[in-house]
């Protein structure tokens, strides 16, 4: 593996020229933005028709968090910067543990802000990026070419140590693919302005991302119905947020939510179980524990329990 490995001259989908666009630099600012906006109407059904191997993606990491692993991100670039983002995005969100979405951008946090010359090409870096991933991850690399070195050598990695990895790409013939055991790929076309990939592929990983961790979260149970009853309150609007939660998944007054999520020292789930089911916080804390955090799990064993013969 050398330090920068350079793909054949093979021209994305996302490089090729808009027929579309020709013109745009002679329109006035309004049709400007109609251009733009009538080619971003594409960038959801792309995503839609990726829906079958995004679903297989949260599946898989859904199963890695259960058992303790982990879900890393690697890109460059827009990749990366939207990879950072959501990973930042899903502890605070969902109450759980920051180093469980890991987010690693080629050229680490001076590359966030600035272009930093030569480490999306550098194949050795993405490796060793990935030093510490083990067989129970999941590696999703984002390019939208689907051909980034630092990427290819971080998804390579990542199968020599046995975990599952998966390429997000914008190129349905992208040479990554072999490398990943899921290729979800987001059909985008050519950009409004030629390969300028933060723009529809950009958009359309953004909307994958966000898609993929609320899928993983949704199925580990960090909600309830579509409440977020795994929020953290580390200020007064997000404890205002927990007393509304309660309120509309159990319809109770205000003052009756407020007692109960003092008596759970400040944990959503717990006071909703103790508030649905009726019963003392230690019971509810039972009832999650052995149902995995789960709302529903929880209420469940606690019916089965009140209708088994005493």
């Amino acid at each position: 593996m050398t330090g920068a490995s350079h793909p054949p001259a093979v021209h994305a989908p996302t490089e090729e020229r808009n027929p579309a666009t020709l013109d745009i630099d002679q329109l006035h600012t309004r049709d400007v933005l109609a251009a733009i906006n009538d080619a971003d109407q594409s960038v959801p059904l792309a995503v839609r028709a990726a829906l079958p191997e995004l679903a297989r993606l949260v599946d898989a990491a859904v199963d890695a968090l259960r058992t303790g692993g982990r879900v890393h991100y690697v890109g460059a670039g827009t990749s990366g910067r939207l990879a950072v983002l959501d990973a930042a995005e899903v502890p605070p969100t969902y109450a759980i543990e920051p180093d469980r979405f890991v987010a690693h951008h080629a050229g680490g946090l001076t590359a966030l802000t600035s272009a930093v010359e030569g480490v999306e090409d550098d194949e050795a870096l993405g490796a060793a990026d990935l030093g510490d991933v083990g067989p129970a991850d999941v590696v999703v690399g984002l390019t939208a070419s689907g051909r980034t070195p630092y990427v290819r050598g971080a998804l390579r990695a990542a199968r020599m140590r046995g975990a599952c990895t998966a390429l997000v790409s914008s190129n349905p013939q992208a040479p990554l693919a072999g490398d990943a055991d899921v290729h979800v790929c987001l059909d985008t076309g050519p950009e409004v302005i030629t390969g300028s990939t933060r723009m529809k592929a950009g958009t359309a990983q953004k909307l994958v991302l966000h898609t993929f961790s609320t899928a993983v979260m949704v199925r580990l149970g960090r909600t309830h119905s579509n409440l977020m009853v795994s929020v953290t309150a580390t200020n007064g609007k997000l404890r205002g947020r927990m007393l509304r939660i309660l309120a509309e998944a159990t319809g109770l007054d205000e003052e009756r939510c407020t007692r109960a999520l003092e008596a759970a020292d400040g944990q959503v789930k717990t006071a909703l179980v103790m508030l649905l089911a009726d019963v003392p916080v230690d019971d509810a804390r039972r009832a999650l524990t052995d149902t995995d955090d789960v709302v529903h799990g929880a209420l469940s064993r606690l019916r089965e329990g009140l209708s088994a013969p005493g």
